[in-house]
């Protein structure tokens, strides 16, 4: 075979693995990510749907037999992820991301709960659940073609995780933290501005060059406190030597410096140093 012929061959299958290597075809089940916000917590799922195509689905001889595992979905472990705290068929889970694997039954299902580790659904089945809850399954008039996982009712304060596919309806209740929630941004609103407010306003407007006369204000609101830290006073200085007020800044200079001191930040030590040397010259 010559030289030529050779390296046609090769450039003509790296050509056709190249074009094969570009086909897509669609998933046999597509994927859904479901994203809802209940009360003031964030919860997104993301799942795989499956669609029945004439097959039963749930039963001994369905698809998805009774009492055994399932992945609540297909390819990849469906994952649910909490923003917040929440309750979940009673039970409390923690903020975070979970896989749900479930057991169908008859008249009930158990919904198992495991922070969520990998998209390897099977990795699961031996691994202690971080929450086990049992729900009543409801028979629906209407056949439901493609798995559907839903978050419904929804109020201020509560939804439903509802599963659906085929005939079957699994409701899961949620409960969120709202008033708690609410309550405190209301007293945190209604009780002023904190330290670390005034002091990021200070830090801003004397980093821009706006208004050092207000930022001087703001940040005085911190350091004239109880608990001035080294680097709020600092700021102070820094502000009042911008201001032209030496002999003021010089005195909150040694303040923060002693301030650093007793903390132990050698870098903040430095850097009042040097500011009151360069402000005694």
């Amino acid at each position: 075979m010559s030289k030529n012929i050779i390296i046609t061959l090769v450039f003509v299958i790296g050509f056709t693995a190249s074009i094969l290597g570009q086909v897509r075809t669609p998933a046999l089940s597509s994927s859904a990510k479901v994203i809802q916000t209940v009360g003031l917590t964030d919860i997104e799922i993301l799942y795989s749907r499956p669609s029945a195509k004439g097959r039963k689905i749930f039963g001994e001889d369905g698809l998805i037999p009774f009492d055994k595992f399932w992945r609540t979905g297909a390819n990849s472990a469906t994952k649910i992820i909490f923003s917040d705290d929440i309750t979940i068929g009673g039970k409390a889970l923690k903020k975070g991301s979970y896989t749900i694997l479930s057991k169908p039954g008859v008249t009930s299902w158990d919904i198992y709960f495991y922070p969520y580790e990998t998209g390897n659904w099977s990795s699961y089945v031996e691994k202690k659940p971080i929450a086990i809850i049992t729900s009543t399954s409801q028979k629906m008039a209407d056949k439901v073609e493609t798995l559907t996982i839903s978050l419904d009712h929804i109020s201020m304060t509560s939804a439903l995780l509802t599963i659906k596919w085929e005939n079957t309806k699994v409701p899961i209740p949620i409960g969120v933290q709202v008033h708690e929630k609410v309550m405190k941004s209301i007293e945190n609103v209604l009780s002023g501005p904190s330290d670390n407010d005034y002091f990021q306003a200070a830090l801003y407007m004397h980093e821009a060059k706006i208004d050092l006369e207000k930022a001087l204000m703001y940040i005085q609101k911190v350091t004239n406190g109880n608990t001035p830290r080294f680097f709020h006073v600092y700021r102070e200085a820094l502000i009042l030597t911008d201001l032209n007020r030496k002999a003021e800044a010089i005195v909150s200079a040694k303040k923060s410096l002693e301030l650093s001191k007793k903390a132990g930040n050698e870098d903040f030590v430095r850097l009042n140093q040097k500011l009151i040397k360069q402000l005694s010259n």
